[in-house]
Protein backbone atom coordinates (compact mmCIF):
# COMPACT_ATOMS: atom_id res chain seq x y z
CA UNK A 1 0.00 0.00 0.00
CA UNK A 2 2.76 2.46 0.90
CA UNK A 3 4.53 1.81 -2.43
CA UNK A 4 1.26 2.34 -4.33
CA UNK A 5 0.73 5.67 -2.58
CA UNK A 6 4.38 6.72 -3.04
CA UNK A 7 4.19 6.14 -6.78
CA UNK A 8 1.14 8.37 -7.26
CA UNK A 9 1.29 12.00 -8.46
CA UNK A 10 1.40 14.47 -5.59
CA UNK A 11 -2.12 15.82 -6.16
CA UNK A 12 -3.59 12.30 -6.03
CA UNK A 13 -1.63 11.64 -2.84
CA UNK A 14 -3.07 14.78 -1.24
CA UNK A 15 -6.57 13.80 -2.34
CA UNK A 16 -6.37 10.25 -0.98
CA UNK A 17 -4.63 10.96 2.32
CA UNK A 18 -5.72 14.51 3.19
CA UNK A 19 -8.86 15.60 1.36
CA UNK A 20 -10.98 12.42 1.55
CA UNK A 21 -10.33 11.62 5.26
CA UNK A 22 -10.85 15.26 6.23
CA UNK A 23 -14.12 15.46 4.29
CA UNK A 24 -15.27 12.20 5.89
CA UNK A 25 -14.44 13.45 9.39
CA UNK A 26 -16.34 16.70 8.82
CA UNK A 27 -19.40 14.88 7.43
CA UNK A 28 -19.45 12.42 10.33
CA UNK A 29 -19.09 15.29 12.82
CA UNK A 30 -22.06 17.09 11.26
CA UNK A 31 -24.21 13.94 11.23
CA UNK A 32 -23.45 13.14 14.87
CA UNK A 33 -24.19 16.74 15.80
CA UNK A 34 -27.65 16.31 14.26
CA UNK A 35 -28.43 12.73 15.30
CA UNK A 36 -27.08 12.65 18.84
CA UNK A 37 -27.57 16.30 19.72
CA UNK A 38 -25.15 18.90 20.92
CA UNK A 39 -26.24 18.61 24.56
CA UNK A 40 -25.39 14.92 24.84
CA UNK A 41 -22.07 15.39 23.05
CA UNK A 42 -21.18 18.35 25.23
CA UNK A 43 -21.36 16.08 28.29
CA UNK A 44 -18.17 14.41 27.02
CA UNK A 45 -16.20 17.64 26.70
CA UNK A 46 -14.72 17.81 30.18
CA UNK A 47 -13.56 14.24 30.72
CA UNK A 48 -12.93 13.69 27.00
CA UNK A 49 -10.62 16.68 26.87
CA UNK A 50 -8.17 15.10 29.31
CA UNK A 51 -8.18 11.80 27.45
CA UNK A 52 -7.84 13.49 24.07
CA UNK A 53 -4.75 15.33 25.29
CA UNK A 54 -3.14 11.97 26.09
CA UNK A 55 -4.19 10.45 22.78
CA UNK A 56 -2.83 13.45 20.87
CA UNK A 57 0.53 13.40 22.61
CA UNK A 58 1.00 9.66 22.08
CA UNK A 59 0.25 9.94 18.36
CA UNK A 60 2.34 13.08 17.95
CA UNK A 61 5.36 11.31 19.46
CA UNK A 62 4.87 8.28 17.20
CA UNK A 63 4.47 10.42 14.08
CA UNK A 64 7.41 12.70 14.90
CA UNK A 65 9.70 9.74 15.62
CA UNK A 66 8.70 8.07 12.34
CA UNK A 67 9.18 11.22 10.25
CA UNK A 68 12.63 11.85 11.72
CA UNK A 69 13.68 8.21 11.18
CA UNK A 70 12.46 8.20 7.56
CA UNK A 71 14.06 11.56 6.81
CA UNK A 72 17.40 10.28 8.11
CA UNK A 73 17.16 7.28 5.77
CA UNK A 74 16.17 9.53 2.87
CA UNK A 75 19.20 11.68 3.60
CA UNK A 76 21.30 8.50 3.73
CA UNK A 77 20.19 7.77 0.17
CA UNK A 78 21.29 11.22 -0.97
CA UNK A 79 24.65 10.73 0.75
CA UNK A 80 25.07 7.34 -0.95
CA UNK A 81 24.59 8.91 -4.37
CA UNK A 82 27.07 11.68 -3.50
CA UNK A 83 29.58 9.08 -2.29
CA UNK A 84 29.14 7.03 -5.45
CA UNK A 85 29.80 10.14 -7.53
CA UNK A 86 32.80 11.13 -5.40
CA UNK A 87 34.35 7.68 -5.60
CA UNK A 88 33.79 7.60 -9.36
CA UNK A 89 35.42 11.01 -9.78
CA UNK A 90 38.42 9.93 -7.71
CA UNK A 91 38.67 6.70 -9.70
CA UNK A 92 38.83 8.65 -12.96
CA UNK A 93 41.80 10.55 -11.58
CA UNK A 94 43.65 7.43 -10.43
CA UNK A 95 43.22 5.53 -13.71
CA UNK A 96 44.35 8.43 -15.88
CA UNK A 97 47.03 7.28 -18.29
CA UNK A 98 47.86 6.65 -21.93
CA UNK A 99 48.14 2.87 -21.77
CA UNK A 100 45.28 0.92 -23.44
CA UNK A 101 44.36 -0.85 -20.20
CA UNK A 102 43.83 2.50 -18.47
CA UNK A 103 41.62 3.63 -21.34
CA UNK A 104 39.66 0.41 -20.99
CA UNK A 105 38.98 1.11 -17.30
CA UNK A 106 37.95 4.65 -18.18
CA UNK A 107 35.53 3.42 -20.86
CA UNK A 108 34.09 0.76 -18.52
CA UNK A 109 33.50 3.31 -15.77
CA UNK A 110 31.84 5.74 -18.20
CA UNK A 111 29.58 2.93 -19.38
CA UNK A 112 28.70 2.04 -15.77
CA UNK A 113 27.74 5.60 -14.89
CA UNK A 114 25.66 5.98 -18.04
CA UNK A 115 23.76 2.76 -17.39
CA UNK A 116 23.32 3.59 -13.70
CA UNK A 117 21.55 6.81 -14.68
CA UNK A 118 19.56 5.41 -17.59
CA UNK A 119 18.55 2.03 -16.14
CA UNK A 120 19.22 1.78 -12.42
CA UNK A 121 17.11 4.82 -11.55
CA UNK A 122 13.97 3.66 -13.42
CA UNK A 123 14.49 0.17 -11.95
CA UNK A 124 14.80 1.52 -8.40
CA UNK A 125 11.50 3.30 -8.97
CA UNK A 126 9.93 -0.16 -9.15
CA UNK A 127 11.88 -1.61 -6.18
CA UNK A 128 14.31 -3.54 -8.40
CA UNK A 129 17.72 -3.16 -10.00
CA UNK A 130 19.11 -3.37 -13.52
CA UNK A 131 21.22 -6.46 -14.31
CA UNK A 132 22.93 -4.46 -17.05
CA UNK A 133 24.33 -2.05 -14.46
CA UNK A 134 25.64 -4.96 -12.40
CA UNK A 135 27.36 -6.37 -15.47
CA UNK A 136 28.86 -2.96 -16.24
CA UNK A 137 30.26 -2.74 -12.72
CA UNK A 138 31.73 -6.23 -13.04
CA UNK A 139 33.29 -5.19 -16.33
CA UNK A 140 34.90 -2.22 -14.58
CA UNK A 141 36.44 -4.58 -12.01
CA UNK A 142 37.72 -6.82 -14.81
CA UNK A 143 39.29 -3.84 -16.58
CA UNK A 144 40.93 -2.73 -13.33
CA UNK A 145 42.35 -6.24 -12.82
CA UNK A 146 43.76 -6.12 -16.35
CA UNK A 147 45.40 -2.78 -15.55
CA UNK A 148 46.92 -4.32 -12.44
CA UNK A 149 48.48 -7.14 -14.44
CA UNK A 150 50.40 -4.73 -16.67
CA UNK A 151 52.69 -3.70 -13.78
CA UNK A 152 52.58 -0.08 -14.99
CA UNK A 153 51.08 1.13 -11.71
CA UNK A 154 52.51 0.95 -8.22
CA UNK A 155 50.92 -1.19 -5.55
CA UNK A 156 49.75 1.93 -3.73
CA UNK A 157 48.06 3.25 -6.87
CA UNK A 158 46.24 -0.03 -7.54
CA UNK A 159 45.21 -0.28 -3.90
CA UNK A 160 43.58 3.15 -4.16
CA UNK A 161 41.91 2.24 -7.45
CA UNK A 162 40.30 -0.86 -5.98
CA UNK A 163 39.38 1.02 -2.80
CA UNK A 164 37.47 3.63 -4.81
CA UNK A 165 35.88 0.92 -6.94
CA UNK A 166 34.73 -0.84 -3.76
CA UNK A 167 33.30 2.49 -2.54
CA UNK A 168 31.28 2.75 -5.75
CA UNK A 169 29.93 -0.75 -5.19
CA UNK A 170 29.05 -0.08 -1.56
CA UNK A 171 27.26 3.16 -2.39
CA UNK A 172 25.26 1.43 -5.12
CA UNK A 173 24.22 -1.38 -2.79
CA UNK A 174 23.10 1.21 -0.25
CA UNK A 175 20.83 3.04 -2.67
CA UNK A 176 19.43 -0.24 -4.01
CA UNK A 177 18.56 -1.28 -0.46
CA UNK A 178 16.92 2.04 0.38
CA UNK A 179 14.91 1.93 -2.85
CA UNK A 180 12.82 -0.95 -1.45
CA UNK A 181 11.21 1.22 1.23
CA UNK A 182 12.15 2.44 4.68
CA UNK A 183 9.12 1.88 6.93
CA UNK A 184 8.02 -1.61 8.10
CA UNK A 185 4.38 -2.56 7.57
CA UNK A 186 3.66 -2.65 11.31
CA UNK A 187 4.67 1.03 11.58
CA UNK A 188 2.35 1.96 8.73
CA UNK A 189 -0.51 0.13 10.44
CA UNK A 190 0.17 2.00 13.68
CA UNK A 191 0.41 5.37 11.89
CA UNK A 192 -2.80 5.06 9.88
CA UNK A 193 -4.74 3.49 12.76
CA UNK A 194 -3.43 6.17 15.12
CA UNK A 195 -4.46 8.92 12.70
CA UNK A 196 -7.97 7.49 12.39
CA UNK A 197 -8.34 7.14 16.16
CA UNK A 198 -6.96 10.62 16.87
CA UNK A 199 -9.27 12.34 14.40
CA UNK A 200 -12.15 10.04 15.34
CA UNK A 201 -11.81 11.04 18.99
CA UNK A 202 -13.01 14.55 18.08
CA UNK A 203 -16.40 13.11 17.13
CA UNK A 204 -17.20 12.59 20.84
CA UNK A 205 -17.16 16.34 21.52
CA UNK A 206 -20.00 18.81 21.06
CA UNK A 207 -20.22 22.56 20.56
CA UNK A 208 -23.20 24.81 19.93
CA UNK A 209 -21.18 26.57 17.25
CA UNK A 210 -21.25 23.83 14.61
CA UNK A 211 -19.12 25.76 12.13
CA UNK A 212 -16.35 26.24 14.69
CA UNK A 213 -16.46 22.57 15.65
CA UNK A 214 -16.33 21.39 12.05
CA UNK A 215 -13.45 23.79 11.38
CA UNK A 216 -11.46 22.45 14.35
CA UNK A 217 -12.08 18.86 13.24
CA UNK A 218 -10.97 19.70 9.71
CA UNK A 219 -7.83 21.51 10.86
CA UNK A 220 -6.83 18.62 13.11
CA UNK A 221 -7.45 16.11 10.32
CA UNK A 222 -5.36 18.13 7.85
CA UNK A 223 -2.45 18.43 10.28
CA UNK A 224 -2.46 14.72 11.10
CA UNK A 225 -2.81 13.56 7.49
CA UNK A 226 -0.15 15.97 6.23
CA UNK A 227 2.29 14.16 8.50
CA UNK A 228 1.30 10.94 6.76
CA UNK A 229 1.85 12.60 3.37
CA UNK A 230 5.41 13.44 4.38
CA UNK A 231 5.98 9.85 5.45
CA UNK A 232 4.55 8.36 2.26
CA UNK A 233 6.39 10.81 0.01
CA UNK A 234 9.90 10.00 1.29
CA UNK A 235 9.35 6.35 2.28
CA UNK A 236 10.65 5.28 -1.16
CA UNK A 237 13.57 7.66 -1.85
CA UNK A 238 13.76 6.82 -5.55
CA UNK A 239 10.02 6.65 -6.32
CA UNK A 240 7.25 9.17 -6.73
CA UNK A 241 7.05 12.94 -7.16
CA UNK A 242 9.78 13.63 -4.59
CA UNK A 243 12.78 11.38 -5.13
CA UNK A 244 16.57 11.45 -5.21
CA UNK A 245 17.93 12.44 -8.60
CA UNK A 246 21.14 11.05 -10.20
CA UNK A 247 22.48 14.58 -10.71
CA UNK A 248 25.84 13.95 -8.93
CA UNK A 249 26.52 10.94 -11.16
CA UNK A 250 25.44 12.88 -14.24
CA UNK A 251 27.87 15.67 -13.40
CA UNK A 252 30.80 13.25 -13.08
CA UNK A 253 29.77 11.49 -16.30
CA UNK A 254 29.58 14.78 -18.20
CA UNK A 255 33.04 15.76 -17.01
CA UNK A 256 34.77 12.52 -18.06
CA UNK A 257 32.83 10.80 -20.86
CA UNK A 258 34.56 12.80 -23.61
CA UNK A 259 38.11 12.53 -22.27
Amino acid sequence: MSYFLSSQPFWILIGLIVVLPTALAIVLQALLHRWVGVDKLANNNEIGGFKFATVGVIYAVLLAFSVIAVWEKFNEGEIAVEQEAGASSALFQYIEGKEPTASAVHAALVNYLRLAIERDWPAMGTESESPDVKQALNATYEAALALNQTDTRTTADMTEIFTQLDNVTTARRTRLHLATGLVPSVIWIALFAGAALTVGFTLFFGSKNLFAQLSMTGILSVLVTLGLVVMVTIDYPFTGPIHIQPDPLQKVLTEHERE
